[in-house]
């Protein structure tokens, strides 16, 4: 059986921290699904469109990771891709109580799908996508918190 995990999140921007949990995760999986939810909680910088752009830039010589978007609730889109696994990052103990409080209850809702958390590294465990947003809104220098490559301007 392809073990097909799915990354969700909402990436606003995707940054470094997001890219390593994807790299490493690579010898785990037969393919990863960037996910790209629409939270209807969050303010968004980027468009879903730019975000979906923005991955696949990233990953464009890795035909084992895509990028999608999706609606609705995250076990929804896994069953839709027939995923094996949900692939989240940690970078805290907060992260930690809130992602398994959401992974027991997707386990509920799709049993078949198991969670797998990865450990930021600790270069990257202060690198948050909030933060990085309120550096690029107020015009400063990203850089340093997005992959290589990516240059915020193009997506804005």
């Amino acid at each position: 059986m392809e073990k097909i995990a799915v990354f969700p999140g909402s990436f606003d921007p995707f940054t470094v921290g997001h890219e390593d949990i994807v790299l490493r995760a690579l010898s785990l999986f037969d393919k990863i699904i960037v996910a790209i939810g629409v939270n209807s909680t969050k303010q968004s910088l980027l468009k879903i469109e730019a975000r979906v752009k923005m991955v696949n830039q990233v990953f464009q010589s890795c035909d084992q990771v895509s990028a999608d978007y999706f609606e609705g609730l995250t076990v929804d889109y896994c069953r839709k891709v027939k995923a094996t696994h949900m692939l989240r990052g940690i970078r805290t103990a907060s992260d930690f109580e809130y992602e398994w409080a959401i992974a027991q209850i997707n386990k509920k809702m799709l049993p078949s799908v198991e969670s797998v958390f990865l450990l930021t590294t600790p270069e990257h465990t202060p690198v948050n996508s909030t933060i990085i947003r309120e550096i690029i809104r107020y015009k400063g220098d990203a850089s340093l918190f997005l992959p290589k490559g990516i240059d915020i301007k193009e997506y804005l």
